[in-house]
């Protein structure tokens, strides 16, 4: 039996949630022998695969490389900002009348 981390394993909720989807019978029959052959029933495998898959994603777009450059970049902007333009200060002094009107 090949090695398979159930990643579902240790949230501590209870199962009420329910996910149902239609696939083609070839697809079905390659998740239940790849199940098979990791010894964990078919929602297991496909929740744990599912799950594995979302947090990379999520973990994808959660953060942002920059190439060395573009960092160097960043931080100058960040050190030495830019003196707003006229346009910036209109629009934070009509931001700023519109917030106090509202109150």
């Amino acid at each position: 039996m090949l090695n398979f981390k159930n990643l579902a394993v240790d949230i501590k909720e209870p199962r009420s949630a329910r996910m149902e989807q239609r696939t083609k019978p070839s697809i079905k029959a390659q998740i239940q022998q790849a199940a098979a052959l990791l010894g964990v029933d078919e929602t297991t495998f496909v929740t744990s695969v599912a799950l594995e898959r979302a947090r990379a994603t999520l973990a994808d777009h959660e953060r942002t490389l920059l190439s060395a450059r573009d960092r160097e970049m960043v931080l100058a902007a960040i050190e030495s900002p830019a003196e707003p333009t006229a346009a910036l200060r209109e629009m934070m002094t009509l931001h700023k009348e519109s917030a106090s009107s509202d109150v």
